[in-house]
């Protein structure tokens, strides 16, 4: 008996180490699908997650791009855009259905999101809802920051659609026809992407090096 308990005190420091490495394991691999500004997920934890969600059907699929989010940055700096970045961010996460969205950020001031949508009347309040928000003035350094937004949705109301890379294309299309438009929303019932792509980007989006046509000509 004397012997079991003197193994048992001696595994009792490896079980703890191997229990605080696998925490440490996980925590790091968790820290790997965050963008380390804002904490939300990076391209491929969203497109693995929504990828999961969209297949299920009853879905929309939204890209966001920032407006005038150069000329903050070029005239109040790089911690200004940090700030817009940031609080974009915090707005994506306190937006839509909570146990339903899923949101990123894409890199730059690019974002993307999907949600759970049961009709054309609810994807227009949560798109509504979402640019309202994003467009408020970002507090800094005692004064605010004017930003806009660019927002692009398509929606899956069956119970099952298309792969998330083609709704995320068609997203971003809309999202560039809400952009050439001064900004605000563009829905999209089109399941189809309309352009071609450029390493697995629209052709003419900002990335890509080749153009079906001028830049932000749309078929």
């Amino acid at each position: 008996m004397s012997h079991t308990m003197t193994a048992l005190a001696a595994a009792l420091p490896l079980t703890a180490g191997w229990s605080v490495h696998s925490l440490w394991m996980r925590r790091r691999i968790e820290a790997a699908r965050r963008d380390p500004l804002t904490g939300l997920l990076t391209r491929d934890a969203f497109t693995e997650r929504a990828g999961r969600a969209v297949a299920r059907g009853q879905s929309a699929v939204y890209m966001i791009d920032l407006d005038g989010f150069k000329q903050v940055n070029d005239t109040h700096g790089h911690a200004a855009g940090d700030a817009v970045l940031t609080a974009t961010a915090e707005r994506l996460q306190s937006w839509g259905p909570i146990n339903n969205r899923i949101v990123a950020r894409f890199g730059g001031d690019e974002f993307a999101a999907a949600t759970k949508v049961r009709d054309r009347a609810e994807l227009e309040r949560l798109t509504d809802d979402l640019a309202r928000s994003l467009t408020r003035p970002v507090p800094f350094e005692g004064g605010s920051l004017a930003v806009g937004a660019s927002v692009g949705a398509v929606a899956v109301y069956a119970n099952e659609g298309p792969e998330l890379t083609a709704l995320l294309r068609r997203a971003d299309e809309a999202m560039y026809t809400a952009k050439r438009n001064g900004g605000g929303c563009s829905l999209t019932e089109h399941l189809s992407p309309i352009r071609a792509t450029v390493n697995g980007r629209r052709a003419g989006r900002r990335g890509t090096h080749h153009t079906t046509g001028p830049e932000g000509s749309m078929p």
